[in-house]
């Protein structure tokens, strides 16, 4: 069975054929940074992860591409609140430190990069000139609109009709558009107290004293880009004008993702992405998991209080495209699930290394239901990335392992071993669930434990003024892969 997908832009559900036969590029619309993530967010990084693992799996070379929106009116309201900084571009830095380190908790695979919008403003300016000089945008009064009305498939990914749609952004912008429904590429000045006021639970701050983000040159005046703009810059600077999978949560499908569409094939003539992809939101007492809302839960919360394992469990017992919904009940039958594979995971280990695993024994049921597995599991990530499917097949093969553990005194050596191989690759690099002895003194273990040992070395040398060595084992470690923030708690190392 080959891998089929659901693609919003054509509602049909499709096969899986890329540009390029051996690569896939995948765009990730990734997050506003002006809050700390929670775990509605964290239900897109997962699942879109599980897809770039799945991919990987399937022999593909995956460019992966997420970006950090660090231009944005919300960040802007929270210069000077609870100790973030005194600029936009501060309060962007604390919180995209702090996704970072969530992101890592998660064991996400690392995107290629992670580009942030005050660092593609020269591209997005370029784009803006391109679509000005096609005759889809046009000035007025410093900023710059894109006029849906010049766009002959405008309203495709989202089935609306131009005629039909709402107007967007705000109310103050409509004296200057032709078309209700045309959307900002760029807005004069920075960010108003009104706007800032917004997202302040209404508290309007003094015109005076207000934070107004930061802006740039541009040859239609002075400002900062508006916000759809963005991902198509920076998709086409660091893939290519037409990509092959584009994901993001279902609330992006309009007005985002519809425009940037509509500016990414107006500038280019090629079709911007192949396969729309979208991840139903994540919900707790029938409402989205939302910032706005306060129902959160944030990341490092849940991982500090449950783990990684867990976390990833709860989060891929359902699959990317169907309704998740958040509650103590639905977390802990997820526990539940983990314990049990992580169980099976270390009885296996446990009687593979025994005196009781032979050679000749062969259990042909046992065998059966590894072979079943892997095809089962294959047959559910290649139907669409389900992997609710994907997970209840790993619970069947521990299932037969128990069985087999408890009818017999000895034991299918072959059997264990692909069992463990099965549940380290499967779940593992695939589902991205870390396996680790029961004592935690595995290689992972022993890595952590000598990075701070080091880190202890460093800190001596630098109590005794010896600046030159700490600076030089600080080096040693980055050179190794190992990140080194100091904090006002002590070093932390980031793996």
């Amino acid at each position: 069975m080959t891998l089929t997908v659901t693609n919003t832009l054509t509602g049909e559900r499709e096969p899986f054929e890329p540009q390029d036969p051996d690569s896939v590029l995948l765009y990730f619309c990734g997050l506003t940074v002006s809050d700390d993530a929670h775990l509605g967010h964290a239900r897109s990084w997962v699942h879109v992860d599980v897809m770039h693992r799945w991919l990987e799996h399937l022999g593909y070379d995956v460019r992966h591409v997420e970006n950090f929106t660090d231009v944005n009116e919300k960040i802007v309201a929270r210069v000077g609140q609870d100790a973030l900084g005194e600029t936009e571009a501060d309060v962007a830095e604390h919180f995209i430190s702090s996704v970072i380190e969530d992101m890592r908790g998660l064991n996400l695979l690392r995107a290629d990069v992670y580009p942030r919008v005050s660092e593609h403003v020269p591209d997005i300016v370029s784009l803006i000139e391109t679509l000005l000089e096609k005759g889809y945008a046009y000035e007025a009064n410093g900023s710059v609109y894109f006029d849906v009305t010049a766009f002959e498939d405008y309203g495709k990914l989202s089935n609306q009709d131009v005629a039909e749609m709402e107007s967007q952004g705000a109310e103050d912008e409509l004296a200057d558009k032709r078309h209700p429904q045309d959307f900002a590429l760029w807005k004069d000045d920075g960010v108003s107290p009104d706007a800032i006021g917004e997202h302040r639970d209404g508290d309007t701050p003094d015109p005076e004293l207000a934070p107004e983000g930061e802006t740039w040159e541009a040859p239609w005046g002075e400002g900062r880009p508006g916000w759809h703009i963005e991902c198509s810059a920076m998709s086409m600077s660091h893939l290519d004008d037409s990509i092959d999978v584009h994901v993001g949560g279902q609330d992006l499908v309009f007005p985002h993702h519809e425009n940037e569409i509509a500016q990414s094939e107006a500038a280019t003539g090629e079709r911007f992405a192949k396969y729309w992809m979208h991840v139903r939101l994540l919900e707790t007492e029938g409402e989205k998991m939302s910032t706005s809302l306060e129902n959160f839960f944030t990341v490092s919360n849940a991982l500090e209080e449950f783990g990684v394992n867990p976390i990833r469990m709860f989060l891929v017992s359902t699959a990317y495209n169907r309704r998740q919904t958040y509650s103590e009940e639905t977390l802990s039958e997820a526990i539940e699930r983990w314990e049990s594979l992580e169980r099976a995971y270390d009885r296996a280990v446990d009687a593979c290394d025994s005196p009781d695993a032979y050679a000749t024994l062969t259990d042909e049921a046992y065998r059966t239901v590894i072979d079943d597995t892997r095809r089962s599991f294959t047959g559910a990530m290649n139907d669409d990335f389900n992997t609710r499917r994907a997970v209840a097949s790993l619970l069947e093969l521990t299932n037969a392992l128990n069985t087999h553990l408890d009818e017999h005194d000895r034991y299918d050596y072959r059997a264990l071993r692909e069992t463990i191989e099965a549940f380290e690759e499967l779940g593992g690099d695939v589902l991205g669930f870390v396996f680790e002895d029961e004592e935690g003194t595995g290689e992972a273990g022993l890595a952590e434990e000598v990075v701070q040992l080091v880190l202890d070395v460093r800190e001596a040398e630098r109590d005794r003024g010896n600046y030159d060595r700490a600076d030089d084992l600080r080096a040693e470690l980055e050179g190794l892969g190992i990140e080194i923030q100091d904090t006002d708690d002590g070093p932390q190392a980031r793996f």
